[in-house]
């Protein structure tokens, strides 16, 4: 079912993710799949609609730095710095994952990544929900959709609700570990590594 944002609120779509739905929303991407960290059975369901191989860490999305800081375990010097640049922002952080939910999100589960994104919606749903474990609207490797007609067409039958916000066709996030000492860029996107990997240099000249 499609909503459209004049007829539902932010808050029935919360409601869902609080009852353990998946939902589609618009991300400042493209539109994604989204469960609550805190509902591991809906995390799992995640893997299953999109068909992702379990090797293949899922996101997480977060309303500011102390959600990221939750899942870190504490105050992170390195993110910190990157998440004052660069959120809200087209950045997903790779760290070591200390707290938070124990949803399994895939790959390394002693990591997590972690993105503040630059939409009001995602970053609402956040502070109400919590985290989100968001993974991009599509089948394992075909092309997400980017308006909630296609959304619809693709996993309409199988989710709470598919929020229509316009169309969302922008570049992926730029993806960065700081999982070692030394930053690694595990996708190229929006933002340049070159700029993260200078302020981290920075960063450690400073100390």
């Amino acid at each position: 079912m499609t909503v459209n944002p004049a007829r539902t609120s932010v808050g029935d779509v919360a409601r869902a993710l609080e009852r353990g739905q998946v939902v589609g929303i618009p991300t400042d991407t493209v539109y994604g799949l989204a469960a609550s960290l805190a509902q591991a059975v809906a995390v799992d369901r995640l893997f299953a609609l999109k068909g992702r191989p379990r090797g293949l860490a899922i996101p997480v999305l977060v309303a500011d730095l102390i959600q990221a800081e939750e899942l870190a375990g504490g105050a992170n010097s390195r993110l910190t710095a990157l998440a004052d640049r660069f959120w809200p922002g087209a950045l997903t952080i790779a760290m070591r994952r200390r707290g938070g939910p124990d949803a399994v999100l895939g790959g390394d589960p002693a990591t997590v990544g972690v993105r503040c994104p630059d939409d009001d919606v995602v970053r609402a749903l956040c502070r109400r929900v919590g985290p989100l474990a968001v993974t991009s609207a599509n089948r394992h490797g075909a092309a997400p959709a980017t308006t909630a007609e296609e959304f619809a067409a693709i996993l309409g039958d199988d989710v709470g609700f598919v929020y229509d916000g316009g169309v969302r066709d922008l570049a992926p996030s730029t993806v960065v570990s700081i999982v070692e000492e030394v930053p690694r860029c595990l996708r190229e996107g929006t933002v340049r590594f070159a700029d993260v990997a200078a302020m981290l240099a920075g960063l450690h000249d400073a100390t």
